[in-house]
């Protein structure tokens, strides 16, 4: 299996210095990667360096809460857009998801997912499986679904990361339409593995090199 192609090589740390970017394009596009998931500070970089490949430059959006404005996480996917990504992982907003505020989380997620796809964009959002009850993963699944965003992401790795349970289940409720990225602790070839077993079909790891 090539995992290689299903790789989305991250770097999101605060201290990471365009060095450290200008090495991460390099090994993506070495090992044939799908994507660099990078802070929005280091997109342009990132897009210089892979122009002309199949590695997609990709940014997060409302990164890591969740909890901005839905106005202004649209203008980052705008700006996104402007500054060369070819997707972007959005945060669902987290706090609402825990105050079963679902009308307002159902908004944010459809604004994006509209934006996103209306300038080209592919779009994970993330709903922060290690937060929440299953519960509130089923209905936040349930909305990333019917908003028809392209993936569905677990984590982004700052509060725990993918399980292979939550992969299953997150890949039986969003059928068919939505596939799952996996994200957080994927350090092992063996895991990431278990992981595409259990229906994942992007793995968000700032391990990919280590484990090709």
């Amino acid at each position: 299996m090539n995992i290689a192609s299903k790789i989305d090589h991250t770097l999101l740390k605060p201290e990471a210095t365009e060095k450290d970017i200008v090495n991460l394009c390099h090994e993506a596009v070495k090992y044939g990667f799908a994507s660099i998931c990078v802070n929005p500070t280091y997109l342009c970089t990132a897009a210089r360096l892979l122009h002309g490949t199949n590695v997609a430059p990709t940014t997060v959006v409302g990164f890591p809460l969740g909890a901005g404005l839905t106005e202004i996480k649209v203008q980052e996917i705008l700006a996104a857009k402007a500054h060369g990504a070819r997707e972007v992982d959005v945060v669902m907003n987290i706090g609402r998801v825990k105050s079963a505020d679902w009308k307002i989380v159902e908004r944010d997620v459809e604004l994006m997912v509209q934006t996103a796809q209306g300038c080209g964009l592919k779009i994970k959002v993330i709903i922060e499986t290690g937060l929440l009850e299953q519960e509130e993963k089923k209905k936040a699944a349930e909305i990333v679904k019917n908003a028809g965003a392209d993936y569905i992401k677990t984590s982004t790795g700052f509060f725990g990361g993918a399980t292979v349970e939550d992969v299953r289940n997150l890949k039986e409720w969003v059928g068919p339409n939505v596939r799952v990225k996996a994200s957080g602790g994927i350090r092992t070839k063996e895991y990431a593995l278990e992981l595409i077993g259990a229906g994942a079909e992007r793995l968000g790891t700032s391990s990919g090199a280590a484990l090709i």
